[in-house]
């Protein structure tokens, strides 16, 4: 039925001769005529719907009445490009704003915490075009324009320093003693990455190399094993670094394997070889956990998939980055785009047109990363708070729990209830199309495709697109009832 609705209404909306009502040409009615005839305009709307069902019962969605393009190869590309962008900008929005919301929380009515709300409040409010347009002009053609003489003043190095130092400190907290402790290390931590970065012309020769995978890796290691195991978790400790050496010793046999042919100019089966070391990096780091045994050996194992993932991650970011000096030339030193999904006629192998399409998403990911992480961030501040508040965590502290047990194990999953609700549905709306960002962006998403047919009387692919977002936003709803249940152990799908 709502199909049905939906079809009546495009077909009342669009005019299909609208640009021949309008025309000056002595053929005028006879171009009417063969139009009207083509898109069965003199037939009942009510009849060329159940003609189009048929027809998309069989799997034909229709034809593009002005280019000839069936709208399933257009649904293909279109799809194919909101997905990157969706999956890119949903993981690091809720990455970073499930992490900052549970801080913020943690540290209520701290200074971190007010500078938290204030810049969600400012980031939430902000229009997406502006910010779009604002990163075009300073994260694309400033970047650019800094890639001429990449240079920074150590003046900024130390103010970016300084900055860091202090924003960590207020996100730890502690005494006095802990938080000049913090300060240091964060702020010698940044002038020491940033040092580096320009001693070492990163900018213009990116790379993480053997041994800046190392120390990320180890960094990272402590970090996961610190923040769901705990560093008194001597086997969890050891599964993390163990496997961050492995990853160490990998790298170089790696470098053969990414230059095999699968790899090569039109990158047959790489997407597939990828999945598979996937997975094979999984197990390794599932098994350095298991062989390390223990009462508590799942959290080891756990540790070690997580880091596994983090160091094969790291190596293929790595492999991309090796080929940006030619990249880069090849688009004449500018190589942050402003528009589209990738570079027309760049040619180059699979990590070139890997890279080409890293750049083309770089600024519209950080558009919607920087809308939805002032939404996440809020979302889980909330929830947060509402958990820790909960008679469970007073009696899990009143048993003497460490607090990372009470925060991690106790309430970092039930923070996560609300957000299951939210979360399918907020990343169905993006496959369904960011129209302002593609818009700013020209990227050829599903958005820009439905206004793209509106504009041009396309019913079919119009109805396409509603059929498919329309299904999505169904599966989304199974979906989040699905993940509802999973986290929720009160809740069981079949009561």
């Amino acid at each position: 039925m709502a199909l049905f609705l939906m079809y009546l209404l495009v077909a009342a909306a669009i005019d299909p001769l609208k640009d021949l009502r309008e025309s000056t040409a002595v053929n005028k009615e006879q171009q009417m005529a063969a139009r009207t005839e083509l898109l069965s305009l003199d037939t009942s709307p009510v009849i060329r719907f159940f003609q189009w069902v048929g027809d998309v019962l069989q799997g034909d969605l229709g034809v593009s009445w002005r280019t000839g393009e069936s709208v399933s190869s257009l649904i293909g590309h279109a799809i194919i490009s909101t997905l990157q962008l969706v999956t890119a900008a949903t993981f690091l929005s809720l990455l970073l704003g499930i992490t900052v919301g549970i801080v913020s929380a943690l540290r209520q009515y701290a200074t971190f915490d007010y500078l938290i709300i204030f810049l969600s409040f400012l980031l939430y409010s902000l229009p997406s075009f502006w910010v779009a347009v604002m990163l075009k002009q300073w994260g694309a053609i400033g970047f650019n324009d800094f890639l001429r003489d990449p240079n920074l003043a150590w003046a900024t190095i130390a103010v970016v320093g300084i900055g860091m130092g202090v924003l960590w400190m207020l996100a730890i907290g502690g005494s006095v003693r802990r938080r000049s402790q913090v300060f240091l290390i964060g702020a010698a931590a940044t002038i020491g990455m940033l040092a580096y970065l320009q001693l070492s012309n990163w900018w213009l020769e990116p790379k993480i190399g053997p041994i800046l995978l190392l120390v990320i890796g180890g960094a990272v290691a402590f970090a996961i094993v610190g923040v769901f195991a705990g560093l008194q978790n001597r086997r969890a400790l050891w599964t993390a670094l163990t496997v961050v050496v492995i990853g160490f010793v990998l790298y170089f046999p790696m470098q053969t394997v990414f230059k095999g042919d699968a790899f090569g100019v039109d990158g047959e089966g790489a997407f597939w070889i990828l999945v598979g070391l996937a997975v094979v990096t999984g197990v390794i780091g599932w098994v350095v956990g298991r062989l390390y045994g223990g009462p508590d050996w799942g959290v080891s194992a756990k540790s070690g998939v997580a880091v596994a993932l983090v160091m094969g991650a790291l190596i293929f970011v790595d492999k991309v980055m090796q080929v940006w000096p030619p990249y880069s030339k090849a688009l004449g030193g500018r190589p942050i785009p402003t528009f589209g999904d990738q570079t027309p006629g760049l040619g180059g192998n699979y990590w070139v047109q890997v890279l080409d399409a890293f750049t083309h998403l770089i600024l519209p990911t950080a558009t919607l990363v920087l809308i939805a992480f002032a939404a996440y961030t809020r979302y889980s501040r909330s929830s947060m708070l509402e958990v820790m508040n909960q008679d469970y965590i007073r009696t899990a502290r009143a048993k003497g729990l460490p607090e990372r047990v009470v925060v991690v194990r106790h309430g970092f999953r039930n923070t996560l209830i609300p957000l299951a609700t939210i979360v399918p549905i907020d990343v169905i709306t993006l496959i369904g199309g960011a129209v302002i960002t593609e818009a700013v962006f020209a990227r050829p998403g599903m958005g820009q495709l439905f206004v793209h047919a509106l504009g041009e009387a396309e019913q079919d692919t119009v109805m396409a697109y509603l059929l498919i977002t329309a299904s999505l936003a169904i599966i989304a709803n199974i979906v989040a009832d699905i993940i509802y249940a999973v986290i929720d152990p009160r809740i069981r799908l079949d009561a």
